[in-house]
């Protein structure tokens, strides 16, 4: 892209003027250049091939065919063979200018310039092999052209295009064959500086302005969420400086593969920007969406298809048509939501009014028919002025809000004061009546707490009776454990004795052994018996509701074993087979032990 021109046709023009003078049919004499520089569009030769003899300034290139590089691409032809071919210039210079010349350059292919046979600068890939060739466009960045004799000097270019690539002309691209600017090296370098600083710091300006506008009306749309037009002018806002940005990025992509996907990807983005504009005006002035609304949205399609596959005008259908019947529509209804007498309808009426006439002026300066405004300076307003008058009447509506709550505080206030006196005699009677009924409701609540502890001991106790039978069954396993190897360690103990008597080491040491392992299991089982017994009597005692470090396993283990028995002493045919699948890792749990005992 070879300036910052956006959104709508802005085309940055330099006047060139040539003050270059022929002598003869074949070579260019620079004499006095201008401060805006010499456009080399005369005199050029130009012939299909490929030769690098070409490049030799003694080469006879006199039939070649004369030729204009500086054409649009498409009216030029010859280019178009996928082949490589030649451009040569002759010129001589004025001595005023020797070792001070530079080149400004812009292109729609690849190519390499060689000056007086001498390969001077290469731009992109130039091969015989199309699947190689990258087409690379300086766009205007300065080089140099560095000539130190007042003799006939050749510049000969070897250029190609890359194949399989499309172009576009979106937003006013300009797609040079071959455009060459001659101008001393000073002046290019600052012309160069104030053409892309000030088109990139527009460029960062409007981003940053849009960025913020987003931000705003997201604020009022998370604050007003009922109110979704907020929502739409920071969607909009927000593609807007995506927008801006695309074309900042643009600015550094100089392969010109990539030029055609940007272009078309920011006509999307500005066609779906604009469309959440417009549907926020009708939603915040309340429009019925008719056949013009409509009739926009298939506009804007039809407009990105016409800059995508239309080149040459196919763009302004967008550029011109588009945006303007889009903005005019904005103008349409806000001045109707003004005649209709629409809180704050005004503002935003009086900032399309202001885009109509900025824009006329616009048109007046760019189309040469007047000097009348910086047209750069009024694009940029107009561009503005409408979301800019968007948020002054989003900021008067939130007044207008404010000024009414602060109305309905002050009607809320004289209201409260006439009713404080009734509502403080009804306030007296109201308490008299609570507190009789607090007094016989609290004699309800001790009267049922009451009968709630008869009931949760009456159950305990129901509960305790049917656990009996089963602990009696269930803690007789342990004591005859107990019992049967308190008799196997009587025998044992007798054998001992006799074992000792003969002095057999050996066996004294192994009968010792049996009764410290028979000592063991009466130990297990007398702890077991005793883990029954201490439950029971937790059983019995009423919860303090403390909960304690629990093995959660052998509890729910033990009161499963105590119900199975508790269940075979009501019922002896009752038999079930208990399976458990215990979280060994479990540890400690802190729970209540007697609740949770009861409730298995």
């Amino acid at each position: 892209m070879k300036k910052c021109i956006l959104f709508v046709f802005i085309f940055f023009l330099y006047s060139v003027h040539l003050h270059a003078q022929l002598t003869d049919e074949s070579i260019l004499h620079l004499k006095q250049i201008p401060a805006t520089g010499v456009v080399l569009n005369q005199g050029w030769k130009f012939h299909a091939g490929d030769n690098l003899n070409y490049a030799q300034p003694q080469y006879d290139d006199s039939k070649w065919d004369s030729i204009n590089p500086t054409k649009d691409i498409h009216e030029l032809p010859q280019l178009w063979n996928n082949n490589i071919v030649w451009f040569r210039l002759h010129f001589t210079v004025d001595t005023i200018v020797l070792g001070k010349l530079a080149m400004m350059i812009q292109q729609s292919g690849a190519s390499e310039m060689y000056l007086n046979g001498k390969l001077i600068h290469h731009f992109g890939v130039v091969s015989t092999n199309p699947d190689r060739v990258k087409a690379f466009n300086p766009m205007d960045k300065p080089v140099s052209l560095a000539i130190n004799n007042r003799n006939e000097q050749v510049l000969a270019v070897r250029y190609v295009l890359q194949p399989g690539i499309r172009y576009s002309t979106a937003f006013a691209t300009q797609n040079n064959g071959l455009r060459v600017m001659v101008n001393t090296m000073e002046n290019t370098n600052t012309q160069y500086q104030q053409i892309v600083n000030y088109d990139i710091e527009m460029c960062i300006f409007r981003v940053g302005v849009f960025s913020i506008l987003g931000i705003l009306y997201l604020a009022f749309y998370m604050f007003y969420r009922t109110q979704k037009a907020n929502l739409y002018f920071s969607l909009y806002a927000f593609l807007q400086a995506v927008g801006w940005s695309g074309f900042i990025y643009a600015y550094g992509q100089n392969y010109i593969e990539r030029s055609y996907a940007i272009k078309n990807f920011l006509v999307v983005e500005q066609v779906i920007g604009l469309y959440f504009l417009l549907a926020a005006i009708y939603r915040l002035f309340e429009r019925k969406k008719g056949w013009i609304y409509y009739s926009l949205i298939a506009l804007g399609i039809l407009s990105i298809l016409f800059a995508a596959f239309v080149y040459g005008w196919g763009w302004l259908i967008f550029g011109i048509l588009f945006t303007n019947l889009i903005n005019l529509d904005i103008t349409r209804i806000s001045v109707q939501a003004t005649r209709e007498r629409k809180k704050g309808a005004w503002i935003i009426a009086s900032g399309c009014i202001g885009f109509v006439i900025i824009w006329v002026l616009f048109s007046i300066e760019f189309l040469g028919v007047i000097d009348v405004i910086n047209s750069l300076v009024a694009f940029s307003v107009a561009l503005l002025i409408i979301p800019i008058a968007v948020s002054i009447y989003l900021g008067y509506d939130f007044a207008l809000t404010y000024r009414s709550l602060q109305k309905k505080v002050v009607e809320v206030e004289s209201l409260s004061q006439e009713k404080q006196q009734m509502l403080a005699g009804q306030n007296k009677m109201l308490e008299k009546q609570v507190a009789e009924r607090t007094t016989a409701l609290m004699q309800s609540l001790n009267d049922l707490k009451s009968a709630q502890s008869q009931l949760i001991h009456s159950e305990k106790m129901a509960s305790l009776g049917e656990l009996t039978a089963g602990i009696a069954h269930e803690i007789q396993n342990p004591l005859n454990f107990i019992n049967n190897f308190s008799d196997v360690n009587a025998e044992l103990i007798n054998e001992l004795k006799e074992q000792l008597a003969t002095s057999n080491g050996q066996e004294v040491l192994l009968i010792a052994d049996n009764i410290k392992e028979n000592e063991q299991k009466i130990n297990h089982h007398g702890k077991r018996a005793d883990a029954i017994v201490k439950g029971m009597l937790q059983h019995s005692r009423s919860s303090s509701g403390k909960k304690e470090p629990t093995d959660i396993n052998a509890l729910a283990n033990e009161y499963l074993r105590l119900a199975y028995q508790g269940q075979r002493a009501k019922d002896p045919s009752f038999n079930v087979t208990i399976k458990t699948d215990f979280d060994e890792t479990l540890g400690l749990v802190a729970v209540v032990p007697q609740d949770i005992g009861r409730v298995l």
